[in-house]
């Protein structure tokens, strides 16, 4: 699945018709939530069932039945994912909190399927045809959403974040762009000093985004403190640190992806999307220069478990530079291995003596004469483990998940996002 994302333009009574669609899609899916929790044990509740108990609802409410048919449908699927999450996580005996579903209370998106929108001719703007009142839209944006045909998108959605509102087409076709073979092969050890090191020595420089626009973050909350309560200065204040934080997390703007059930996360210039836009380049590069690129299988989660190192690591974005590694892999038909990460640090990388070392040691040196920056000797051996097949390949067919990419909390294409 491919998707285009590009910013929507409209007038101010269009972005409240947005605004209510999306308080319907939040109603519809807090309301099936509940409806499955005062579901009797003896009631099988399904996918389908509670699609069938969303159609009740549009019957019910007035303001459900003005939005299209497909998107209650949509909405309900949502609820339904956060159902299925919880049931899987139950039987795989997750540790920790099992994600039991929760009420949405600040829902951001809105998701058409094949009805309730129409494509001008043009392909540069959309009209949506159902009750909300949401009218035509310019689409602004680069993308060649017109080689498309119609037939082939299969989903529509519009999500409001900080800056603006935007719509996601869902295309169904695959994007593969197969690139030469180089013959490199190349491990990776992914840091808080370096962003990675890599198995040839070098060490690529940690942006740490969130650290320095941390302070520029903190004054901007608290200017909205300062403000009156409900006063126009508080809003205009909320607006200013959410864009903030927007720039520094990563969102998206007419980029393209492929669609999966967790948040759709792209990129683009204006305003830098910095974290993902960082992650998504150096990924293409190391991709594109190697043939096999070997990655310890972190548990991320984990380790930000860890008060002290929590924000480091969440500023490094190490799980989201491994998704859009697996995301170039296939589309560039490389190989990508993840391994244990167990002692890849203190084992030797040239003769394989474990080398106990804490954290605060940077150089690795061995009774061999093997000396090496710590990193470098943990990249070297994630190399070695690939490529005797120590890991297993780790080919993300179905590409990077969707943030949305995004200001958007949207959980998922429906695509089972």
């Amino acid at each position: 699945m491919l998707v285009l994302e590009y910013k929507v333009k409209g007038k101010q009574d269009q972005y409240n018709a947005i605004d209510d669609a999306i308080r319907t899609t939040q109603f519809i899916r807090n309301k099936v939530i509940r409806y499955w929790m005062d579901a009797p044990r003896e009631l099988k509740i399904d996918k389908f069932s509670l699609n069938k108990y969303s159609t009740e609802l549009r019957q019910e409410f007035s303001f459900a039945a003005e939005l299209n048919s497909m998107a209650v449908q949509s909405a309900a699927e949502r609820g339904w994912s956060a159902i299925s999450r919880f049931y899987n996580n139950c039987q795989s005996n997750k540790s920790g909190k099992k994600g039991f579903p929760r009420f949405q209370k600040n829902c951001r998106s809105v998701e058409y399927k094949t009805s309730g929108w129409k494509l001008h001719k043009t392909k540069r703007r959309i009209t949506f045809t159902d009750k909300k009142g949401i009218g035509e839209l310019k689409l602004l944006g680069k993308w060649d959403i017109q080689s498309y045909e119609l037939k082939d998108i299969k989903r529509v959605r519009l999500i409001r974040r900080a800056d603006g509102y935007y719509a996601q087409f869902c295309v169904s076709i695959d994007v593969v762009d197969i690139q030469p073979k180089t013959g490199n092969e190349i491990g990776l050890d992914v840091g808080i000093e370096s962003f990675y090191t890599d198995s040839n020595g070098h060490h690529e420089p940690n942006p740490q985004f969130l650290r320095k626009a941390e302070k520029s973050i903190k004054h901007s909350q608290r200017r909205i403190y300062k403000k009156r309560k409900g006063s126009s200065g508080r809003k205009k204040a909320r607006k200013l640190y959410a864009k903030k934080h927007l720039k520094g997390r990563g969102e998206a703007f007419a980029y393209k992806n492929y669609a999966t059930n967790r948040q759709l996360n792209s990129a683009n210039a204006s305003p830098v999307r910095q974290r993902i836009e960082h992650a998504k380049k150096i990924a293409r590069n190391v991709c594109k220069s190697n043939d096999l690129v070997a990655y310890e299988d972190l548990r991320v989660s984990n380790m930000v478990k860890n008060h002290c190192l929590a924000k480091s690591i969440s500023d490094a974005s190490w799980y989201l530079f491994r998704q859009w590694i697996e995301y170039f892999a296939v589309k560039f038909d490389k190989i990508t291995i993840a391994v244990a990460p167990h002692y890849t640090s203190q084992k030797c990388s040239s003769c394989g003596v474990i080398v106990k070392k804490s954290l605060s040691t940077r150089t690795h040196n061995c009774v061999c004469g093997c000396e090496l920056h710590r990193d470098t000797n943990a990249a070297i051996n994630i190399l070695n483990l690939a490529k005797n097949r120590g890991g297993h390949p780790q080919i993300n067919a179905t590409g990077v998940g969707i943030s949305t990419l995004v200001g958007d909390s949207a959980r998922s294409w429906g695509f089972p996002p």
